[in-house]
């Protein structure tokens, strides 16, 4: 299952180095192209000379060879991998990682990835437990790194706790599990995010807080899944990550729904996770309105994506809405997936805090056509677009 991978390896400086040697032996043995990236550290735990002898590649270390000058690119190592572990990752790592830290190839390498990232952390149990080691893991864990939790055992202190990097067998395992778990794979999905803005005039518009999180990383979940996704994005500051993300940008109510119509008709579903304004001013002004005292804004209702999908929609292709409410939210959230033709809808609620616009976490219910109704606990938006995107797949496996 890893034949033909294109797989960095990084080797970071602790004890638990001498596995890695076991890691790159098993991944070459399954058909994966194995380059390894040592920090000056992990050197001094095993020689670059075992590492590339097993990988059958040299070890990259620093930027250049300074005998001739042989540059080592982090951005071509990034371009060219398939999936990028490091094991071990000491506390050291993970905090330069989690931080932006880009002091040695191996740093600078894995802020130019483009693929999965695969950590094993490996540490004694105190370093392990600290709250900044676990603040860092979760800022990770936010920026899609899979974390290969330690185990708990001897270490090489003496102690005995959770730190102990997994063995090479399950390290091996998790990754050939994760890059094959791709239930998306040959769909294609249209996501829409973000706000919608409607002018006033050149310098004034209606809009409203929402900053695109929760749908890029939708977006960004369902492109891991194996899916090629065409998100449709209002006026927001985030970037994409996956190449399998094709990103449009548009303005207004009315532009999103000019392209998210055009676009359904070849797409297997949707994902309407945009706060798109329900109103628009009906005159536009071409020159900025000056204060004249009180001023009525005469208002028209925009097209009605969801709606519009919903009557297009046959019976192979699913829809999936959002409700955002303040009062009355699951009674008014099923009306609304009846009248749009969802399948299901993400309820989130205005009264719950630390949801919804601007922040990183959320807390869902989601509500399918057949009644059934699961309620989520707070998460990150990362974990809760993981949790709608395992839904699409039941969804699709019924």
């Amino acid at each position: 299952m890893l034949q033909n991978k294109k797989i960095i390896v990084g080797v970071t400086g602790g004890i638990a180095a001498y596995k890695t040697a076991y890691i790159v032996r098993e991944l070459v043995k399954k058909g994966a192209e194995v380059k390894v990236l040592m920090t000056e550290k992990a050197k001094e735990f095993i020689t670059p000379l075992t590492l590339a002898t097993l990988s059958k590649n040299p070890v990259c270390v620093d930027f250049f060879d300074p005998t001739n000058g042989a540059w080592n690119s982090h951005v071509s190592l990034g371009l060219w991998a398939d999936a990028f572990l490091i094991a071990p990752a000491t506390a050291n790592t993970l905090a330069k990682m989690a931080n932006g830290v880009a002091d040695n190839l191996l740093l600078t390498t894995y802020l130019s990835a483009k693929c999965p990232i695969f950590v094993a952390p490996a540490m004694d149990l105190d370093m392990f437990k600290h709250s900044a080691t676990q603040h860092n893991l979760g800022l990770l864990r936010k920026n899609n790194c899979h974390i290969i939790e330690p185990t708990s055992g001897e270490l090489a202190s003496g102690l005995d706790g959770k730190g102990r990097m997994e063995e090479p067998s399950k390290i091996v395992e998790f990754l050939e599990n994760t890059l094959n778990k791709q239930p998306l794979k040959g769909k294609k999905i249209l996501i829409t995010a973000g706000p919608t803005y409607e002018k006033i005039d050149p310098v004034r518009f209606i809009g409203n807080y929402s900053s695109g999180k929760m749908g890029f990383a939708i977006a960004e979940k369902c492109a891991e899944a194996g899916a090629k996704v065409i998100l449709v994005t209002g006026p927001v500051s985030l970037k994409i990550q996956n190449p399998n993300i094709q990103r449009i940008d548009i303005e207004s109510a009315k532009e999103m729904n000019e392209v998210s119509c055009k676009i359904f008709a070849e797409c297997d579903g949707a994902i309407l996770s945009a706060a798109v304004a329900d109103f628009s001013p009906k005159i536009f002004e071409n020159e900025k309105i000056k204060k004249k005292g009180e001023m009525t804004l005469e208002l028209q209702q925009t097209p009605d994506i969801a709606e519009n999908l919903g009557k297009s929609k046959n019976e192979k292709q699913f829809l999936v809405g959002f409700a955002l409410e303040t009062n009355d939210e699951e009674n008014n959230a099923q009306q609304k997936l009846k009248r749009k033709n969802f399948d299901f809808i993400v309820l989130n609620s205005m009264r719950e805090e630390n949801t919804c616009f601007g922040v990183d976490t959320n807390k869902i219910n989601i509500i399918h056509k057949n009644g059934e109704i699961k309620n989520f606990t707070l998460k990150t938006k990362t974990e809760v677009a993981q949790d709608i995107v395992d839904e699409i797949v039941s969804l699709q496996q019924k």
